[in-house]
């Protein structure tokens, strides 16, 4: 399985249209740049049918450094983006992980 690319969806997009890359690439940039933006203010964005980016704070915490277990990193609190998938997207990768898991139950049979 290959990644899909912001690339792969300009060119999906097009020929699905008819509209111009080119055209259909600012669109999709844009519609990217507003969500970061949002985010960025701390806003949530919700896309029904596909998820949410939260904006949520991680606490403080203490951290260890693993080649130096005897010394304390101390991790300052921070704002992280977590994403929420909507109903539709958990269905669908349900059932991916069937179907992967049955494609990996088959192969160790052999």
């Amino acid at each position: 399985m290959t990644n899909l690319t912001k690339r792969d969806l300009v060119v999906r997009i097009s020929n699905e249209t008819g509209k111009i890359q080119h055209d259909v690439l600012e669109i999709v940039q844009k519609t990217l740049d507003y969500i970061v933006e949002a985010v960025a203010d701390g806003r949530n964005v919700e896309l029904r049918n596909f998820g949410v980016f939260e904006v949520k704070l991680r606490k403080a915490r203490v951290g260890r450094n693993p080649n130096k277990p005897e010394t304390d990193v101390p991790i300052p609190s921070r704002a992280v983006v977590k994403f929420k998938p909507g109903k539709e997207m958990k269905a669908k990768v349900i059932k991916l992980s069937q179907k992967m898991s049955k494609g990996s139950s088959s192969q160790s049979g052999s």
